[in-house]
């Protein structure tokens, strides 16, 4: 029996520690990923700590004005995602040609819907807010707010189609500079025109809105410069970007729509909780919101590993070695969730201190802590869920079961979930927020035994040959 274990110790070890390249790979893809996911969480992060300062009115009118970008961010993230699928495993072919196609059909996606997005709020921005709250001092701060910072969300799906095609070919260190550049364009402009200095008006909520949009600019025009000046993989011409065949953008859409359903049912799930929380009263939308600035900054390093998770494996699986690539995503979805344990009690201990740098009422500060204290608890399976969906599933070309699973614990059970404890009911903000997250128990069931399954690893560039 000793021998036994000993042996199974031994492979286990070999396993997953036995290929120091594999973890050096992983975090020299996820390194500068994790730093930028880090900055372009904290772009919003800083809006929020500096407007933060003049009264929780005016963080929750910024809160639910970014909530919008935040369902825009996602689709963009939807069809950045659906693509990276074909571009890691164009990328193991080193098949320059047709990422430059995927490129092409990426970013015309992302513009036309951000457009019309772009469009209906800057017209419409007091009704889009009022789908939120009934507050009239938020809707009236947030549309101001809103009416400026739309102008950003075509450059930004721009900066999300070349960011992620750099990514998907493990060049992912201009993505990162690109936005630590934004990221200091708007901690300084929010500075200046938020609170009047050097000379400057006190512009507050319409000064951040100004900042953001300045530092999306300079984002873009910094990746796109610089992708074209160094010959990058995505230093597509207009001829290149749009020489794809009829045949060739309906395969690319059968993967990629699924993707883009995914994210952007996922998206107005998590937006009905804001609806939920934000007619349980201003001061709960308020701690929700300041909680959910911190978890998005805890989750940075795990979006990061995820995303490399999916270059990795794409690569192996376009270069035909699925063995190589099950092996990875095994080696991932272990690792994740063992260091989101780490990460959790550290995010659950500290949130005092995390929570001091607000300017809030009591009441609001302990619910926002008790809020953190549960997310720590949910976050290693929150972790596995994210890596797995994102990071595995999608880089096998398997989006119709991940739109499935993550659609289904949303709608079926989180938003349900949701109104009944938080409007039917009126349980504490604490309750509510464990009602949600029990779809993460359902997800993390269905997702292992899909995963184990080995059903979600397909070479989906064999199709579009």
């Amino acid at each position: 029996m000793v021998s036994i274990a000993y042996g199974r110790y031994n492979i286990m070890k070999k396993l997953f520690f036995g290929d120091s390249v594999f973890y050096k790979n992983l975090f020299r893809i996820a390194a500068p990923i994790a730093l930028q996911n880090l900055i372009m969480s904290s772009l919003n992060f800083v809006d929020t700590v500096m407007v933060g300062q003049l009264g929780e009115t005016n963080i929750a009118a910024v809160a639910l004005a970014n909530q919008l970008f935040f369902l825009i961010a996602l689709f963009l993230f939807g069809v950045g995602s659906g693509a990276s699928v074909f571009v890691a495993q164009f990328w193991g072919k080193k098949d320059v040609t047709n990422i430059r196609k995927v490129l092409g059909l990426s970013m015309s996606c992302s513009v036309v819907i951000t457009f019309f997005a772009t469009l209906v709020i800057m017209i419409f921005p007091e009704f889009v807010l009022s789908l939120f709250t009934k507050d009239t001092e938020v809707i009236r701060l947030g549309s101001s707010y809103l009416k400026i910072v739309c102008l950003c969300y075509i450059p930004t799906s721009i900066t999300f189609s070349y960011a992620s095609t750099l990514r998907s070919t493990g060049q992912t260190k201009l993505p990162m500079i690109a936005s630590v550049v934004a990221l200091s364009v708007n901690t300084v402009l929010n500075y200046i025109l938020i609170f009047g200095k050097l000379g400057m008006p006190a512009m507050g909520v319409q000064g951040a809105a100004i900042a953001t949009v300045t530092a999306r600019f300079a984002e873009v025009f910094l990746i796109i410069g610089a992708v074209y000046s160094l010959k990058l993989t995505p230093a597509a011409s207009f001829r290149e970007l749009f020489a794809f065949s009829r045949s060739f953008a309906v395969k690319f859409f059968n993967i990629v729509i699924p993707v883009i359903m995914n994210e952007v049912l996922w998206s107005v799930g998590v937006t009905m909780y804001t609806v939920v929380y934000g007619r349980m009263g201003t001061d709960i939308l308020a701690s929700i919101n300041i909680a959910s600035a911190v978890e998005g900054i805890s989750f940075v390093l795990f979006k990061s590993m995820a995303n490399a998770c999916a270059v990795m494996v794409g690569n192996k699986i376009g270069e035909g070695d699925e063995k190589t690539a099950f092996t990875y995503s095994l080696r991932i979805a272990v690792f994740g969730p063992f260091l989101g344990i780490i990460v959790g009690l550290i995010v659950a201990l500290s949130s005092g201190l995390l929570l001091s740098f607000y300017n809030v009422t009591p009441q609001v500060y302990e619910n926002a802590r008790t809020v953190l204290k549960i997310f720590g608890l949910f976050m290693p399976i929150k972790i596995f869920n994210m890596t797995n969906i994102v990071g595995i599933l999608r880089s096998g070309g398997d989006t119709k079961y991940s739109l499935f699973l993550d659609t289904t614990g949303v709608w079926f059970i989180a938003v349900p979930l949701a109104f009944v404890g938080g409007l039917v009911y009126h349980l504490p903000v604490y309750i509510v927020y464990i009602l949600v997250n029990l779809e993460e128990i359902y997800k993390f069931s269905f997702g292992l035994k899909r995963f184990i399954s080995k059903k979600w690893i397909n070479n989906v560039i064999v199709q579009m040959e």
